[in-house]
């Protein structure tokens, strides 16, 4: 039976190709995700290994610069580890963020990864973390040191003036070297600059103390015995580990981090396989009925029911095997490619090999062929029980009523469980009626499925007499061919069906989102600039005093970050500027007046004060941040919103709890609007700073909006797959489908139906198919899409379903055009077929 699954895939090559390239995809996907994984995180954590490499006990003294008892680890501190026996070096870093300026003014780096820290030489004047290809460290007010690529993509050499910017205002320094480094923010795409010690001190903590102290160890000496030594020398809130565990750890994080990757990337390639299912059982089902009279003689000459169906398995499997193989090396190629992208993009993977685990190579090799397997299973059993009697006729078995009842009852209630579960989901908020919502997707989806050959009969009967009017006698035969074999319809069919659904549901709900996020910032902003800084990190006070005496400002408020706790729960507050606050935010007042805010009093959004049962001239006892506590009246209850805390007191108040206020946005509003020449005074009024960002309305509903879109173009890249292999799956029916009528078309060849109409019948047939599954997968889509937005409803103001009908509109001509284009090579096969042999065939 071997030999003659053998034999039988060698006879059926190009009938098999298209199976063998859907597997070939999604074995590729699933491949090149777990090499391209591996790869990553080794590479991290070799670099991870390295940076702690010479670390005995690396301490963090969780320094908070607004907090004066955890401030960090003092000089004194640091004195005393370095005196203990054992210790051979022991540095203390601060760091903080800090964006440098290419030569047209721009931020080089990504804005949260960019950092500066200190550079901290030992005796030989060298700091053993960075290596310097040019020049030396800095010394000095005026000096700094980059590290080599952000040197390269700023043109920069030693001795020019950079400009860099911290949280403050921006400096010139000169740059005294360039550095390498293992740093992971610089492998990340960010920027790495170098301040002497005492200037990053004052940047970033206060002079004479460090956030964080690396300590190497002298030869014989213990990390364990140094770290119980350590410990007790260190402050109230300090930690100490070695620098063994601190590798260890990173290696984990990185490890949970690549596994949400990892799960994401499979759970497409998961969608792309379960698409490929429908083609590969399309086509044994095909090729076993296509040989109804071989595998019944094989019963005559003696076969029995399991070698039958062992043999078509066997078929399967080689062409899973030869398909796994193929993907596999088409994996390791598309693992190189998004290495390669990574690093076109600004991430900088560090060095290391591709690396190919076992688990990558049996998950391949395995998913290929149990895929295969499966999906020729029910083909399979069909062969099996074809009768010996059937060798003397030509005639195919055909499914009995009670299958199709079967079929039908199964699919039936199916959709019903499904339709109930995501209803019932759609009623639901939050992840419990997300999860309701996604079970009810597949039971759904799996039902249509199994509906869908009863459900193709109907459906194309409506468009039959459109066909047969618009394109005559090619358009009735079309559709006769579209509904003739339901079962290889609704296969063909439920691969688009499968992809659709998934893009318009993706689709319904992105443009939903993003219209309410749109409309969000649209009703809750009157400001017409708000500035951030790029490393989404706070505000100096600085650039708040400079943009209240800039010219053309009408108003002005801050959101200074601030903690109360009002009768034992914390609750989020924002410092804003009273009578401001109104003109650069939309609050609807519904209690009270805003005006009470500069009367000390605060203002709460109605969801807060319901849920604590406060209201309007209540006195709430409140303790501080600085553990202050006193009495705020409730001046005002407004309608919350995002864009603003559930809690506002004035600024004034604030600054008197918070020495150092960390104020995370300004928002500006502005005499004459958001003009060219208003952005440019903002600018002007920041210091023409590359750190700060200064967005108009429309940059900040892009950015609010930005990342909804940026979701739905990552999926549609992701589900491209599964589309591509559901086009093959037209494709390959089609072609059988042909091969299998050779007598039908030369006989529709020998009355009259010339090659012209041929091609035409071929592709309209391919059309019909093609929309088919495209209405039934936009239809479960947008049902799909309404329901997991219901479960987002209650938390997004102004929340209303919006069905992108253009989109829609694009995604049924694509199906259309993905008939034509498939039936290209089918319509031109059947065209060229020779009337009289194509008569003689069986």
């Amino acid at each position: 039976m071997f030999r003659t699954a053998l034999r039988n895939v060698l006879a059926h090559k190009a009938r098999l190709l298209m199976t063998v390239f859907a597997v070939m995809l999604g074995v590729a996907f699933v491949s090149g995700t777990l090499i391209f994984t591996d790869t990553l995180g080794n590479a991290f954590r070799n670099q991870s290994a390295k940076s702690y490499d010479d670390v005995a006990v690396a301490v963090t003294g969780h320094a908070d610069r607004r907090d004066e008892e955890t401030s960090g680890i003092d000089a004194a501190t640091l004195g005393r580890i370095r005196s203990l026996d054992g210790v051979a070096t022991a540095t203390g870093r601060v760091s903080g963020f800090a964006g440098v300026a290419d030569p047209d003014g721009k931020l080089i780096g990504n804005g949260w990864s960019n950092t500066g820290g200190n550079f901290s030489p030992g005796t030989n004047g060298k700091d053993a973390s960075y290596t310097f290809v040019d020049g030396s460290g800095p010394a000095g007010d005026d000096r700094i040191a980059l590290d080599k690529e952000t040197a390269k993509k700023g043109a920069y050499e030693v001795g020019d003036r950079v400009r860099v910017a911290t949280n403050g205002p921006v400096k010139e320094y000169t740059l005294s070297g360039i550095f390498t480094t293992e740093d992971g923010a610089v492998n990340a795409g960010g920027s790495l600059v170098l301040f002497d010690t005492p200037v990053a001190q004052q940047l970033y903590l206060k002079p004479g103390w460090f956030q964080d102290v690396t300590v190497t160890a002298a030869a014989g000496a213990s990390d364990a015995t140094l770290l119980s030594e350590v410990k007790p020398l260190l402050p109230k809130g300090a930690t100490a580990r070695t620098g063994k565990a601190l590798a260890d750890q990173q290696a984990e994080d990185i490890e949970n981090g690549l596994g949400n990757l990892n799960t994401i990337l499979l759970a497409f390639a998961a969608i792309a396989l379960f698409v490929g299912v429908f083609l590969i059982a399309n086509t044994f089902t095909m090729l076993v009925a296509q040989r109804t009279r071989e595998l019944a003689l094989m019963r005559a000459v003696g076969a029995s029911r399991r070698q039958v169906k062992r043999s078509v398995l066997l078929e399967a499997g080689v062409v899973g095997a030869i398909a796994s193989v193929i993907g596999f090396l088409l994996g390791l190629g598309l693992a190189t490619a998004l290495r390669s992208a990574m690093s076109l993009l600004g991430g900088r993977i560090p060095a290391g090999p591709l690396i190919v685990s076992p688990t990558a190579i049996g998950a391949a090799l395995g998913v290929g062929v149990l895929i295969t397997v499966l999906a020729a299973w029910l083909p399979a059993r069909r062969a099996a029980k074809i009768p010996p009697v059937a060798a003397m006729s030509s005639v195919h078995a055909v499914a009995t009523v009670k299958s199709l009842v079967l079929r039908n009852s199964i699919g039936g209630v199916l959709t019903l469980l499904g339709a109930a579960a995501i209803v019932t989901g759609a009623a639901t908020a939050g992840d419990t009626g997300r999860l309701e919502v996604g079970l009810g997707a597949f039971l759904a989806l799996v039902g249509v499925i199994v509906l869908i050959p009863l459900l193709s009969r109907p459906v194309i009967a409506l468009v039959r007499p459109l066909l047969q009017r618009l394109f005559g006698v090619s358009g009735k035969l079309a559709a006769q061919n579209a509904v003739r074999n339901p079962r290889r319809t609704g296969a063909t069919a439920s691969a688009l069906a499968i992809g659709l659904t998934l893009v318009t549901g993706i689709s319904v709900l992105g443009v939903t989102l993003g219209r309410a996020v749109d409309r969000m910032t649209t009703d809750n902003i009157r400001a017409d600039y708000m500035v951030t800084m790029a490393s989404h990190g706070p505000l100096d006070t600085s650039a708040l005093g400079a943009l209240q005496k800039t010219e053309g400002v009408t108003a002005v408020s801050g959101q200074q970050d601030a903690s109360l706790e009002i009768g034992g729960r914390f609750h989020a507050a924002s410092g804003v500027a009273p009578g401001d606050v109104e003109k650069v935010f939309a609050l609807k007042t519904v209690s009270g007046s805003l005006a009470s805010l500069a009367d000390g009093e605060i203002a709460i959004g109605d969801k807060t004060a319901e849920s604590n049962r406060w209201k309007t001239g209540d006195t709430l006892p409140v303790t501080f941040g600085d553990e202050q506590k006193g009495k705020l009246k409730v001046g005002a209850i407004y309608r919350q919103n995002e864009f603003v805390s559930p809690i506002l007191i004035s600024a004034d108040i604030a600054n008197r709890h918070d020495a150092r206020p960390y104020i995370a946005e300004i928002w500006l509003k502005m005499d004459g609007g958001a003009t060219e020449a208003n952005e440019q005074a903002v600018v002007d009024a920041l210091g023409d700073s590359p750190a700060m960002s200064v967005m108009d309305r429309q940059d900040i509903r892009d950015t609010f909006g930005g990342s909804v879109n940026l979701a739905m173009n990552i999926m549609y890249g992701l589900l491209a797959m599964a589309l591509i292999i559901a086009v093959l799956g037209v494709v390959n029916t089609l072609a059988m489908s042909v091969f299998e009528r050779q007598q039908e078309i030369g006989m529709l060849r020998a009355i009259g139906l010339d090659r012209r109409k041929v091609k035409r019948m071929i592709r309209l047939e391919a059309v019909v198919i093609s929309l088919f599954g495209a209405v039934v997968g936009v239809g479960l889509g947008m049902f799909l899409g309404w329901a997991i937005g219901q479960t987002f409803a209650s938390k997004i103001e102004g929340y209303v379903l919006v069905v992108p009908w253009d989109r829609i509109a694009v995604f049924l001509v694509l199906a259309g055009l993905v008939g034509v284009l498939a039936a290209l090579w089918p319509a031109r096969s059947a065209a060229k077929l020779n009337m009289l042999t194509a008569i003689k065939t069986e």
